[in-house]
């Protein structure tokens, strides 16, 4: 880490650590950054507070827009699936959307790697989803989902779930940690500095919640309090706290698809933060991606409702009824589905479910992707492009 560049910086310290590089074999003698608690009042420039009201109104009309649909439920799956998708890709974890659906239909042990951390981030989503509507984002979270997101990776340590007991760095592990590009702060100050990140996400003030999410992600990845996960974790918990202070009912804003192509200005901005004590640009960044995304994800909800209705409009031209109905709404949560899990979904035997999808698949509606005589899995090719087509 190039010292120069923190040492004048007004919201954090430099402080002198000394350990033993067990990658490289050797001594170190540097420094790490620990980061000032954040401030209960944050100025903003003029451009930043325009970007901060256009966002909130594009989240506004997002979560009503979520809101009028019969059943909003049926958004968050696969919106959960699109994040963790793009969330481990700004992590360096690569995997197809339709491979990551299809994976529920594949053993365990033949998933690829990426997948399966891929679907460690929706199971992690998912579980904190569910706990931050009785708990509120605390440690005790957090840690949990950690855990979660890491468990059967190569980040799956002994440690997992807990504050790291060691000092890392951000770089190439090979050039050593006077050659990263940032030093976050040694264990003995994570319980307090994760304490004090906790009391002020928390806390019942007047910063508006979109500048308590965005300093609030900076200083998560500036602690980089667990030994992996940091990253996926930090962006999850922006969703959760959108969720627990209900400016979203459902948690339909992705904001890591528009993170990735711009991954490199995401990461210098954070970085700039710390160096320069300038919150605005990063603000600024962080509240267009929310406006962007928030835009985005209406525009797909409404393509997504007339695809619902033109097929539904294509089966009452046809003259059907029952089951083969409700799997058509199914299709926006489960754009890869098959008879059996579609049978499960609607408490119907195997045979009329089997019926409802080959009936779909000759209007054109599901197409069969395995080319097997057994175990067939059918996608949604229209909700399908609909999800994964690249966002602004």
């Amino acid at each position: 880490m190039d010292v120069s560049k923190f040492l004048s910086s007004p919201v954090g310290e430099l402080q002198p650590i000394r350990g033993h590089d067990s990658y490289l074999n050797r001594d170190y003698d540097h420094f790490a950054f620990l980061p000032a608690p954040l401030p209960a009042d944050v100025p903003l420039g003029s451009r930043t507070i325009k970007l901060l009201a256009e966002a909130e109104r594009a989240l506004g009309r997002l979560d009503a827009a979520a809101s009028r649909l019969p059943n909003p439920t049926l958004l968050v799956r696969p919106a959960l699936y699109r994040e963790a998708v793009s969330t481990s890709a700004l992590e360096g974890t690569y995997a197809p959307f339709l491979d990551v659906l299809e994976a529920d239909y594949i053993e365990e042990r033949k998933r690829s790697a990426e997948v399966r951390e891929v679907l460690n981030c929706v199971e992690a989503a998912e579980l904190g989803l569910a706990l931050v509507r009785e708990i509120p984002i605390c440690l005790r979270m957090i840690a949990e989902l950690q855990s979660t997101i890491v468990k059967g990776t190569r980040g799956d340590s002994w440690d997992a779930g807990r504050l790291r007991s060691g000092q890392v760095y951000i770089g190439e592990r090979k050039l050593g940690i006077e050659r990263s590009r940032f030093v976050p702060p040694p264990h003995d100050y994570l319980e307090r500095g994760v304490s004090d990140w906790e009391k002020w996400i928390n806390a019942d003030d007047h910063v508006p919640l979109l500048v308590k999410a965005a300093l609030g992600h900076y200083q998560f990845e500036t602690l980089h309090p667990f030994s992996d996960g940091n990253g996926r974790l930090g962006r999850l918990i922006v969703t959760l706290q959108l969720v627990q202070a209900e400016a979203l009912k459902y948690p339909v804003l992705n904001l890591s698809p528009w993170f990735e192509p711009r991954k490199d200005a995401y990461k210098d901005l954070l970085l700039s933060v710390s160096r320069t004590g300038g919150y605005d640009d990063w603000l600024s960044f962080f509240f267009t991606a929310v406006a962007a995304q928030a835009v985005d994800a209406v525009s797909r909800i409404d393509d997504l409702m007339a695809a619902r209705n033109d097929f539904l409009t294509l089966l009452r031209a046809d003259r059907a009824k029952g089951v083969v109905l409700e799997i058509v709404d199914d299709l926006i949560a489960y754009p890869v589905i098959t008879p059996t899990q579609a049978a499960g979904l609607h408490g119907v035997t195997y045979p009329p479910a089997a019926k409802a999808i080959d009936r779909l698949e000759r209007l054109g509606v599901l197409n069969e992707i395995t080319g097997r005589s057994y175990g067939r899995v059918y996608a949604c090719e229209r909700v399908m492009r609909i999800i994964d087509r690249p966002g602004p």
